[in-house]
Order: C-alpha cells, then sequence, then structure tokens
C-alpha cells in the first residue's frame, strides 16, 4: 500500500501516465454505481412493497431518504476531503457505503430498509466530489483532465443505461435485496486498487472543518430538495413552497457564513470567476431541463404507451448511450475548438431534439420519441463533460473538493427543480383540459380521479364500460401528450437561449482548457 501524499504544485502540468489512467478506471466505478444504483431501486420497489408490507409512504422514503441525504451532504463531503485527503475520504465513503449495502439487502422491514438507505445517501455523497477532485489531481495536462472528467461523466450515464438490464436480471433471479449488493463487488474493487493507483491530496494550509457551516449547508439544501419533490409529486401547496423558500433563506445564511470565514466550506470569490459560475449554471440549467424531460418521458412511455416500467427503462436506454457518445467526443473537438463553441453547439442540437419531442403524438410516436430523446442527450453530453471540466479546473487545486462538490450539487438541484417545474407545467396542462373534457356519463368519483392525472384516469378508466372507459383514456393521454408538448417547447426555448448565452459568456472568459501546458523535459 501506497503512503506516498502528494502536495500541491502550482506550476507543473505533468502528462499522466499508465498508473493515473489505471486509477481513472478506478474512479469510474463510484461513478458508474451511484446512478446504477437509483435506476434499480427504482425496479425492486414492487418486490420491496409486496415483501415489507411497505406502504406507499414507506416506498416513497425508501427512495428519497437517499436522494435528500446524498444533495445535503455534498458540500460538507467536499470541503471534509480537501481536509483529510480525498483519497482517504473517498475509501471510508466506500467502506461506509458497502457495509449500507448490506444492511439494505437484508433489512427486516421498510423502517430498517429506510434507515439504510440514508446512511447509503451519507456515504454516497463522498463519492463524486472525491472521484472529481482526484480526477483533476491525477490529471493535470488540461488536455488529458478533459478526456478524463469526460469519461467520469460517459460512466454516470453508463449506470443508467444498464442499470434497467441489470436491475431486471436480479429481479427475475433473486430476492430485490440483490440489487443493492451489487455495491459491495464494487466498493471492494475500490478499496483494494484504490491505495495502490490513486494518489493522496489534501489542502495542507486547511483549517479544522466548520460544524456551523455543516449544519447549515445540510439546512439549506435539504428543504430545497424536499420541497421540490414534494411539488413534483402531488403540485405546489404552502408546505412545498415554504420549504423552497426556508432553504433559499438559509443558503443566503451559509453564503454570508462563508464570506467571514478565513478557511470557508465553499469560497464566494469562485463565483467571481466567469468561467467557474457560468460552467455550473449551465450544467445546473442542462439537467434542469434533461431531468424534467426524462421523468415528462418515463409517464409517457408507461402511462400513454401503455409500457412496463422495465420496458419503459429499456426504451430510455439509447438516451445514455447519446450523453456517453457526447461525453467522450468532446474533448476530442476542443482540441480544434473552443470549449464555449462545443458547449454553445451541444446546447443547440438539444434545442432540436426537444423540437422533436414537440411532434410526439399518440398513438405512434415511439421512434421519434427515443430519436429526439437521443439527440436532446448527445447534445447535453458535451456541456456535462466540460462543464464539469471547468468548474473543477477553475477553482484552485487546494479546493478541488469544494469545487467538485458545487459541480455535483448544481446538478441535483437543477434536476430536482427541472421535475418539480416542468412536472407542475404537465399537471397544470392536464387538469385544465380534463377539466372540461370527461365524457358524459362517468361517475362523479370516477371523473374526478380522472381530472386529477394521468396515472389516475388509466386506473379509473379500467372500472368504467368499454367504450365509455376507452374514450375516457384517449382524452387523458391526449391532455397529457399537450403538456407534455409544452415542457418539451419550453426546454427548447430555454436551451436555445442558453446556447447563445454561454456562447458569449464563455467564449469571453479565460478557459483552462486552451492552457498550454509546458513541455515535459
Amino acid at each position: 500500500m501506497t503512503t506516498h501524499e502528494e502536495r500541491i504544485d502550482p506550476v507543473g502540468h505533468r502528462p499522466a501516465g499508465g498508473r493515473e489512467w489505471a486509477g481513472l478506471a478506478v474512479l469510474a466505478l463510484p461513478a458508474l454505481l451511484a446512478s446504477l444504483e437509483l435506476t434499480v431501486t427504482h425496479l425492486a420497489l414492487p418486490a420491496i412493497g409486496r415483501d415489507l408490507s411497505a406502504s406507499s409512504t414507506e416506498l416513497l422514503w425508501i427512495v428519497d431518504v437517499y436522494a435528500f441525504l446524498l444533495a445535503g451532504s455534498l458540500i460538507t463531503m467536499g470541503a471534509w476531503g480537501d481536509r483529510i485527503g480525498r483519497r482517504r475520504l473517498l475509501l471510508i465513503g466506500a467502506a461506509a457505503y458497502g457495509a449500507a449495502s448490506v444492511l439494505a439487502a437484508y433489512a427486516s422491514g421498510a423502517p430498517a430498509l429506510i434507515a439504510a438507505r440514508a446512511l447509503m445517501g451519507v456515504a454516497g455523497s463522498t463519492l463524486m466530489p472525491s472521484t472529481l477532485s482526484l480526477t483533476a489531481t491525477m490529471f493535470r495536462d488540461p488536455r488529458q483532465r478533459t478526456v478524463a472528467v469526460g469519461i467520469i461523466v460517459a460512466s454516470v450515464s453508463a449506470g443508467t443505461a444498464i442499470g434497467p438490464l441489470v436491475g431486471g436480471w436480479l429481479l427475475e433471479r433473486y430476492w430485490w435485496g440483490s440489487v443493492f449488493l451489487l455495491g459491495v463487488p464494487v466498493m471492494a474493487c475500490l478499496l483494494l486498487a484504490g491505495p495502490l493507483l490513486l494518489p493522496e491530496h489534501r489542502d495542507p494550509s486547511a483549517g479544522r472543518m466548520d460544524a456551523v457551516s455543516a449544519l447549515s449547508s445540510l439546512a439549506a439544501v435539504l428543504p430545497v430538495v424536499y420541497g421540490l419533490k414534494r411539488i413534483a409529486a402531488d403540485g405546489p401547496d404552502p408546505v412545498s413552497v415554504l420549504a423552497v423558500l426556508a432553504g433559499g433563506v438559509l443558503a443566503v445564511l451559509f453564503v454570508r457564513r462563508q464570506r467571514g470565514l478565513a478557511d470557508p466550506f465553499v469560497d464566494p470569490r469562485l463565483f467571481a470567476d466567469r468561467a467557474f459560475s457560468t460552467s455550473a449554471g449551465t450544467l445546473a440549467l442542462g439537467i434542469f431541463v434533461l431531468w424534467g424531460s426524462n421523468y415528462a418521458v418515463a409517464q409517457y412511455l408507461q402511462l400513454v404507451h401503455g409500457l412496463s416500467p422495465l420496458d419503459a427503462g429499456l426504451w430510455t436506454a439509447p438516451s445514455a448511450v447519446g450523453v456517453i457518445a457526447g461525453s467522450i467526443l468532446a474533448p476530442r473537438i476542443v482540441r480544434r475548438v473552443r470549449p464555449a463553441a462545443v458547449i454553445g453547439a451541444g446546447l443547440a442540437v438539444s434545442a432540436v431534439g426537444y423540437g422533436m419531442l414537440t411532434q410526439v403524438s399518440e398513438p405512434g410516436g415511439l421512434g421519434l420519441l427515443v430519436s429526439g430523446a437521443v439527440v436532446v442527450s448527445a447534445g447535453l453530453g458535451p456541456m456535462m463533460a466540460l462543464a464539469t471540466d471547468m468548474v473543477v479546473a477553475a477553482a484552485p487545486r487546494e479546493r478541488a473538493g469544494a469545487a467538485a462538490a458545487i459541480s455535483s450539487t448544481a446538478p441535483q438541484l437543477g434536476g430536482a427543480l427541472g421535475i418539480a417545474v416542468l412536472g407542475s407545467v404537465i399537471t397544470a396542462v392536464y387538469r385544465g383540459e380534463m377539466s372540461e373534457s370527461v365524457p358524459p356519463g362517468v361517475p362523479a368519483a370516477v371523473a374526478a380521479a380522472a381530472r386529477d392525472n394521468l396515472g389516475a384516469a388509466v386506473s379509473a378508466a379500467g372500472t368504467l364500460p368499454g367504450r365509455l372507459g376507452a374514450e375516457t383514456l384517449d382524452l387523458a393521454r391526449e391532455a397529457f401528450t399537450h403538456g407534455f408538448h409544452l415542457t418539451a417547447t419550453i426546454s427548447a426555448v430555454l436551451m436555445g437561449g442558453a446556447a447563445v448565452l454561454v456562447t458569449v459568456l464563455l467564449g469571453r472568459a479565460v478557459s483552462p482548457l486552451h492552457a498550454t501546458p509546458p513541455r515535459s523535459s
């Protein structure tokens, strides 16, 4: 086991060798697991509910508690890694994640599973900040670093693509707990290979962790994520809106405290760097539309086309391939074209993809739906890779962990906001049309359910006699499709506008991707 600790070299850009690329393969493992785990958990929910007699509320918490604590702990873990060492934090998190996965797999009841998932969320928050900050440490040459970050982003997307396949295969042959055991061999490989292939790196001048900052960062993020998820599920209500506002106020207080600290968790001066702030904002906006559209596409496939969750997951897998292709190709393109132009062009391509989604109709349209989703993801792939790289690279190396945490937190918040806002748009259009579209003769209770949401309409239509049920279902699906078209239009406009703004703002910024590394002697 190596005990070598790498110190900060503010000048050199040593080209990476075989050890660094082998270490990148190790870092790709937790990146792959991060998205795969969430996919397989969704697939396992029906079996969990049946075997553990879990209520609908408990099933919701099994999914949400992981997302809440993951998002809320990212900033703290990034700052902690800067202080104790990014490799050390990664290995601690890997061991804790593996142990929590075993607890989840063999949970005897829903409360025990929720507790295990909470531990997995906290442990999981160590993975991406450590992975990205170590990647930036290992690959100092800007061009090599861009390739390496692209591979990490592609690994995250690969988890989304193979999750339905792996999860479906396991659930057909084993019990639901097998999907949680996926993390155990991955973390075991990381624990064995990490000390051999990954360098240790930390900020030697960092002070102690500020407990108030840690708690306030958690207190700021948790209510925002909770409120947005509640809005996405049930629409705006006083509790959810108040939660989001409270989180915003706490975020302002967190930033004010950071400005007064000699050794802040997140240095507010980072956001004065145009490359950093524009890249972080673009990353949040891109994931805003991506998660929002993915949510809408999943609903469309299951409730309009009538596919099972597994089949719907398989049809959405090609869009993950689009992200993989875009994030892998982007580093090659930026060798000849400025990153601002590549990101802007990618956002414009994604706008075209959303334009394709505005033309999807039912019945049919499945091919156009999948094609549009692939174009969207292929356009967003370069943005995700290059913007993540620019966020991490714009920060001083001693703050790489905190910068990596921001590049992980921005998508989490942007994605949650996208699902809430775009999901609410679909719901508003659906309810507006269905308020006057329920056929005469439908019982009042059934009509009320059909007017609420498409899922309820599908269930309600099954209780009606043949032609009346079919007519009700057709009207509900048409109303949902109109809402789907509106969200695709909004997303296309946002991506088109972002393409212009990013090209202008990042075009004027000094990009670390175009820094010329010194020749090695």
